[in-house]
């Protein structure tokens, strides 16, 4: 019977696969890349959903390549946190996929851009599984390239000038997270995170945890775009065609940034006070100053790129707090967010699609000629603000109630107001997008296509119900062994020595 194990590998192989595929065939055959674009994504969600039951019937698997053991070989592992960032990234990557059949028609080459789609997933799918620093870099900087490429796809003067931005501030993060992993390689002889951990663990950090948990934090911090490291995100995220600014403020700035930041804090260098403080303090920066920047636009999608700032800092708040339930509510709404945050990019698309504006002012009315996309729209508003009984409102409230557990009072307060504000922003979207009066030069406006319907329909319905079944067994195999895995701490490396086959 084959190991359960051999599961993992896939996650990289089958998008890599479907990457190289697409050049041999996509020039031929019209048909080929949304075929095959949406048959390996769907793949993908499907054994990502499969690794969540995998985990809970076997606990934590180590896949040894090419039958090497760690911590000589190279390591992919998978645990509660691995298989609940692989369904929050291929779920999404999915039906962004679905969304793409029809968006990406009024763009050339479609089999380029899902061939660095999938490039881009293969990455973040590597970040994901690694055991390994290195390989974390390697995987990171696959997803990185890819994406400056995605970012620049439409070859415009501002897409090409976001692109090179983008490169240049992520370059500097690679630096960052590579010198990181220099000084930590130097000082334990090795590269395998469970064997880093109980290296570190033995002798001690001393001055250069200090030193790597800082570069680390400018590192994964400017890829996760936290403030102050959050210059180059409302430039790129609103250049890129709407999918991949569905993808990159979704699940691309988490999984390469908030993901690898908590597995090397807490899995391998290990919590402190002094670090919990440190991401409680970017948390709020980024929760309070995005929404203060993103109220004064009149850009949709750079509006909502400057409210990706914020949310990350809801994210970054309740890990911060290094309680169970600000961990718990930490990761929840890292799923949330990646749902109604690429909910968000995909409408601002198809208003885009169908009217060629991405200004405010211009819009009006637009959920009368619009329906679904103003239908859905709303429920994204509703949950990005936090209102009942919408996703985010749940996912906001743990970590509030956390906060105020742990004593925090002033940073659950800043979570409040912070929420309070996004509310009036979105109700300004709702107002001068959806529901003024219809202008004129709207009159022949019509909805989007049936793939585009279909996707903005599918992450809507996540939102309605994913937080009424998620909250209503909070303590499921999803949330709670990704919490687990976190809590652990570097008891991360006996659990993954344990479960090497």
């Amino acid at each position: 019977m084959m190991p359960a194990s051999n599961i993992i590998p896939l996650f990289v192989a089958l998008p890599l696969a479907g990457a190289f595929l697409l050049p041999l065939i996509g020039k031929k055959v019209k048909w080929a890349p949304d075929l095959t674009g949406g048959v390996f994504t769907l793949a993908l969600m499907a054994l990502s959903l499969v690794s969540v039951w995998v985990v809970n019937q076997n606990g934590t698997l180590v896949y040894s390549v090419g039958a090497w053991k760690p911590p000589i070989g190279i390591a992919m592992v998978l645990d509660g946190l691995t298989s609940f960032m692989l369904v929050t990234v291929n779920l999404v990557a999915f039906i962004i996929a679905v969304f793409s059949i029809n968006y990406m028609e009024k763009y050339t080459s479609k089999w380029k851009f899902y061939s660095l789609f999938l490039l881009m997933l293969a990455g973040m799918n590597g970040v994901i599984i690694t055991g390994d620093m290195f390989n974390l870099f390697v995987f990171l900087e696959i997803a990185s390239v890819a994406s400056y490429a995605l970012v620049a796809f439409g070859t415009e003067k501002h897409e090409l000038e976001a692109a090179f931005k983008y490169a240049i501030m992520s370059t500097v993060a690679s630096l960052f997270v590579l010198l990181g992993i220099v000084f930590l390689y130097s000082y334990t002889s090795t590269l395998n995170m469970a064997d880093m951990a109980q290296v570190l663990a033995a002798k001690g950090g001393g001055d250069i945890t200090v030193m790597v948990t800082v570069l680390f934090v400018m590192g994964f911090g400017l890829k996760a775009a936290l403030v102050p490291f959050h210059a180059w995100l409302p430039d790129a995220h609103p250049s890129a065609p709407a999918p991949i600014s569905a993808m990159l403020s979704g699940v691309l700035i988490k999984s390469l940034g908030i993901y690898a930041l908590c597995r090397i804090l807490y899995n391998v260098i290990g919590m402190s006070a002094e670090i919990s403080s440190i991401l409680l303090v970017l948390g709020t920066l980024s929760m309070v100053i995005g929404v203060f920047l993103a109220i004064g636009q009149w850009d949709f999608k750079r509006l909502l790129a400057y409210h990706s700032i914020s949310q990350i800092g809801y994210v970054v708040l309740g890990i911060g707090l290094a309680t169970p339930l600000g961990i718990l509510g930490g990761l929840f709404h890292l799923f949330n967010h990646s749902v109604f945050k690429s909910l968000l990019f995909l409408n601002s698309g198809a208003v885009e699609y169908s009217t060629g504006t991405r200004d405010l002012k211009e819009m009006g009315g637009l959920a009368e000629k619009m329906p679904v996309t103003g239908a859905t729209s709303l429920i994204a508003s509703m949950s990005i603000a936090g209102v009942p009984p919408f996703n985010g409102f749940w996912s906001k409230l743990i970590i509030i109630i956390a906060a105020v557990q742990a004593g925090r009072y002033g940073y659950a307060l800043w979570a409040v107001i912070a929420s309070v504000l996004t509310l009036a922003s979105f109700m300004k979207v709702m107002k001068y997008a959806f529901f003024d009066r219809l202008k004129k030069k709207w009159d022949q406006v019509k909805e989007v296509p049936v793939f585009m319907k279909l996707a903005m329909s599918a992450l809507a319905l996540i939102c309605v119900l994913g937080g009424l079944l998620l909250v209503g067994a909070v303590k499921t195999d999803f949330l709670s062994q990704a919490a687990d895995a976190l809590l652990e701490g570097t008891k991360y490396a006996a659990i993954v020595f344990k479960g090497i086959g």
